[in-house]
């Protein structure tokens, strides 16, 4: 198994998405890439801590690769808009590859500039690289939010229209 931690708006959304993908055992909503051990929701959300909302992903690399987990990653959110996704506002919004060894850095450098030369955001991309220090798992009721809370209103006005989309667009790859 490989992991790979991700960082793309709400971290619930992500999750959502992932946790649909063949080859994906477990997606975790969590914060990475802050200053302060075991951030809390609340700490986080106060944008002073630096952690951002990630979702570390653990796959198997002989059904999907991680290239194929960053070019997901850069289809289910808009990589062009600095610390923010639609309405949500913040660092802890930012779009962030977290990454674990130097083959995993020099995919996401790879696949960050096969989209920007492509022009398919039709700007550049902000998405930061850092190497992964520390991830902290969210809170247990955070975890599989969307399949746990499909009616809750952030769920059904943003959450169920992204995982809408990737559906279309990954049925191929998504588990039966």
């Amino acid at each position: 198994m490989e992991v790979a931690t991700l960082g793309g708006g709400c971290f619930w959304c992500i999750e959502a998405i992932y946790s649909e993908l063949k080859g994906v055992v477990k997606a975790e909503s969590g914060y990475a890439g802050g200053s302060v051990p075991n951030p809390t929701y609340e700490d986080v959300c106060t944008d002073e801590t630096g952690h951002a909302e990630v979702v570390q992903i653990t796959f198997d690399p002989k059904i999907i690769s991680y290239r194929e987990i960053l070019q997901v990653f850069f289809t289910v959110h808009d990589p062009t808009t600095l610390n923010r996704q639609g309405a949500d506002a913040g660092t802890q919004y930012r779009s962030v590859i977290f990454y674990h060894d130097a083959e995993q850095k020099k995919i996401a450098e790879e696949v960050m500039g096969e989209i920007n030369s492509k022009k398919i955001w039709g700007k550049p991309t902000v998405t930061q690289l850092e190497p992964l220090d520390k991830f902290y798992p969210a809170e247990d009721y955070h975890q599989n939010y969307f399949k746990n809370n499909p009616y809750q209103g952030y769920c059904q006005a943003v959450i169920a229209p992204k995982v809408s989309k990737f559906r279309k667009q990954y049925f191929d790859k998504l588990k039966k």
